[in-house]
């Protein structure tokens, strides 16, 4: 019996299959970028958390600020903590875009 050798190539190609050039037909080419990619997939999942907590962050303190001149973010989070009020910053966030009353009505309530 013969051995049968494609069988590995046939499966990473089918990985990289869209990429362009080089990368799709080489086998040694197509493995590196492979593990380039799953590198990049993981990076990115990480860093996907951090760009969304910063855009929450954001929309947050913008709305925040136009509420008054010295109420800021961090003093509301803050607040928030010492009132034990379990809103995570998405919610607050999706808050501030939707209904900016509904804000002001919960920092108010945590500033008495």
């Amino acid at each position: 019996m013969t051995r049968i050798k494609r069988r590995r190539r046939t499966k990473i190609s089918l990985f990289a299959s869209s990429f362009r050039g080089a990368h799709s037909r080489l086998t040694r080419t197509i493995t590196q970028q492979r593990i380039r990619a799953l590198v990049s997939a993981h990076r990115d999942r990480d860093r996907k958390k951090r760009d969304f907590r910063r855009l929450w962050i954001t929309r947050i303190n913008a709305v925040i600020r136009g509420m008054g001149v010295s109420y800021s973010y961090s003093r509301l989070i803050n607040n928030l903590y010492k009132k034990q009020l379990l809103l995570n910053r998405k919610i607050l966030a999706q808050i501030a875009i939707s209904n900016k009353n509904c804000l002001y009505m919960i920092s108010n309530e945590i500033i008495k």
